[in-house]
């Protein structure tokens, strides 16, 4: 088995947190989309080699024993023995939960964690993490390289996540991509919000089979695989080029 990453993060740097705050000067605009490409490529370099994964969401505020960790536990578990990579946000709770179950199956862990104003410390059950100064940014990354989503569940950003995901399944963006929530008490009312969404006609009948809500991971995971079967094949994974300082 392949040795934990160590904890460490870089700090925010003074103001980024106000990225958003309108128009500045010109070269201060142009030194932020260099950073936004530079984290873009930093992202591609960490886990070009990564894949084929399988996405985790979920909250960062569960503890071990938590029902919601041991099921996320179970989860990394079962992705491990389908021969998928389990990536997460990186951090605690649910994160740390689905990387540990991979982990100690001896599958490949990776995350793709978030600089926050608050500490957030890379959970140790991961083989290669890589630290994104934007959401935006690491959004893309949690995206990019998987084939399936489980969601468990979370807060605002577990949502916002689900969400953008659900939307690009949607609109095509990206096609055919399973998405399983995993907690019925949890989400019963999300999945009659969409019942009602559904009626007032602002998503269709067809947007309601994205989603599939259950308990049993068993179940969850030959939804994936019937799903990935159905649509995909599966490539092997790319060695890295020693001439341009790639390493897995």
């Amino acid at each position: 088995m392949s040795k934990p990453i160590k904890n460490s993060f870089p700090v925010l740097a003074p103001g980024e947190i106000h990225y958003l705050e309108g128009p500045k000067s010109r070269h201060i605009e142009l030194g932020f989309a260099v950073r936004v490409l530079f984290q873009f490529i930093k992202g591609f370099r960490a886990l070009h080699f990564v894949g084929p994964c399988i996405t985790v969401f979920g909250s960062a505020r569960f503890k071990e024993g938590h029902v919601y960790y041991e099921k996320a536990r179970q989860v990394g578990r079962a992705i491990a023995e389908m021969g998928f990579t389990t990536m997460t946000g990186g951090g605690p709770g649910i994160m740390e939960a689905a990387n540990r179950g991979a982990f100690e199956a001896g599958g490949k862990s990776v995350g793709c964690n978030v600089v926050l104003p608050f500490e957030q410390q890379p959970n140790p059950y991961m083989q290669k993490c890589v630290t994104i100064r934007y959401f935006f940014v690491r959004k893309v990354l949690l995206l990019k390289y998987s084939f399936a989503f489980v969601v468990l569940p979370g807060g605002w950003g577990t949502m916002d996540e689900m969400f953008e995901t659900l939307t690009l399944v949607q609109t095509k963006v990206i096609n055919n991509f399973p998405v399983v929530l995993i907690g019925k008490d949890y989400y019963q009312p999300f999945m009659e919000m969409l019942q009602s969404m559904q009626a007032q006609k602002t998503i269709s009948p067809e947007d309601l089979k994205l989603v599939m809500l259950t308990d049993d991971i068993g179940e969850a995971i030959a939804h994936i695989q019937q799903y990935i079967e159905t649509n995909y094949q599966i490539r092997k994974r790319q060695k890295p080029s020693w001439w341009l300082f790639e390493r897995i």
